[in-house]
């Protein structure tokens, strides 16, 4: 990526904090949070791949959720934690817009495979019968397809629209990663067309999976409403109900960064929001499918006892 009408060749993030007490204490806290990430996503990935009762639909969304929300920490944390030890923490251009590319790829990618999960239980939930026809191998692999490929023209379309711009003599980004309103602070050019791009490349990517969900959940609790056993009424909230905790974690603090304007969102509040989604629900999400699934329990059960016994 060259530098294009800009006299600005490296940017230096500001960081989480600029008090110097606590630049120890959050290394070490948010270290532990990136090691636990690391830890339950990888565990999560190589479980169901060594499972073969696990290589169903949604496992098989749930394997990809845990490789996004992995690369997703990955790209981010690293660089967050080098703001806490280093008096200058420097990125170059390139360095910065690829940052920002992976970080658009993987945040769109996950909220796709977040409404393509709340299809697959939408289908196991109200058409049972034809589940393994609806949900087949193909659907699973252009479903995927699909999330990948929202993932990287929305990122392609946000990376292009910063590249577009001029940066002059301040390259201070008020923030602890790449992201796109604190690098439009800086330019010394109009941004109003650029914003423009990230509110419609934002309804677009985020608003189709939004009402994907919706209308899965509503479809769903009408179903469920109907199932006269209170077993049968457990069964399917308690199918769900990871799921939606992970949807509301995800969606409600994205929309919180992405669907306010910079002049009513201070980046002081955006740095909080970002942290969350960014770093806090990735590290959620392997242990709220770890302790609410039934199927990982008895998987993980089964793995140990086969490395014990050998």
């Amino acid at each position: 990526m060259a530098v294009r009408n800009s006299s600005v060749t490296e940017f230096i993030l500001a960081g989480l904090t600029d008090q110097p007490g606590l630049r120890i204490p959050l290394f070490f806290l948010f270290l532990g949070f990136y090691l636990i990430t690391v830890l339950g996503n990888l565990s999560l990935i190589i479980l169901i791949a060594l499972n073969s009762h696990l290589h169903t639909p949604m496992y098989v969304f749930l394997f990809n959720l845990s490789l996004i929300d992995l690369s997703y920490s990955t790209t981010i944390t690293p660089k967050m934690l080098l703001s806490f030890v280093s008096k200058k923490n420097i990125i170059f251009y390139a360095g910065c817009m690829t940052q920002l590319f992976f970080l658009c790829f993987f945040g769109i990618s996950e909220s796709c495979i977040l409404s393509a999960m709340a299809y697959d239980r939408y289908v196991a939930i109200c058409n049972p019968l034809v589940y393994t026809v609806t949900m087949s191998p193909q659907v699973c692999s252009l479903l995927l397809l699909g999330v990948y490929g929202m993932g990287s023209a929305g990122a392609a379309a946000h990376t292009g629209s910063i590249m577009s711009l001029t940066f002059c003599s301040d390259n201070l980004i008020n923030h602890f990663m790449c992201d796109i309103f604190p690098i439009l602070e800086l330019s010394c050019n109009g941004t109003y067309a650029n914003q423009l791009v990230v509110f419609i490349v934002v309804a677009i990517v985020v608003g189709i999976p939004t009402i994907t969900i919706f209308i899965s959940y509503a479809l769903i609790l009408s179903r469920i409403l109907h199932i006269h056993s209170t077993e049968g009424r457990s069964k399917a909230f308690s199918t769900c109900s990871s799921h939606m905790i992970v949807v509301s974690l995800f969606f409600g603090s994205g929309a919180f960064m992405y669907l306010k304007p910079p002049s009513i969102l201070s980046l002081d509040q955006g740095k909080v929001s970002s942290l969350f989604y960014s770093i806090v629900v990735p590290m959620l999400n392997p242990l709220i499918y770890s302790l609410r699934n039934k199927d990982v329990k008895i998987a993980l059960r089964k793995t140990l006892n086969r490395k014990i016994f050998s």
